[in-house]
């Protein structure tokens, strides 16, 4: 049975990354360790996505009325 983890902020998560990648980065890893931060840094970087994503969908944009509207997802010119 999976235990519910817990959920951090965007900004806990990028703390997170940066603790991950310091330890990374330590010349005396063990490959078994380096495999598990490694995996934990994918996961963390799934949940800084979601959390973008969720962000994202919240973002509003000033139409040329200067009236805000939803941010289109279908727009390609950036």
């Amino acid at each position: 049975m999976a235990e519910k983890q817990k959920e951090f902020s965007l900004e806990e998560n990028f703390e997170r990354l940066e603790e991950t990648i310091g330890v990374l980065e330590q010349e005396e890893i063990s490959l078994e360790d380096a495999f598990k931060a490694y995996s934990a840094g994918v996961e963390i970087l799934r949940q800084c996505n979601d959390q973008i994503d969720k962000v994202e969908k919240q973002v509003l944009k000033l139409s040329e009325t200067g009236e805000l509207e939803e941010l289109d997802h279908g727009d390609t010119d950036v």
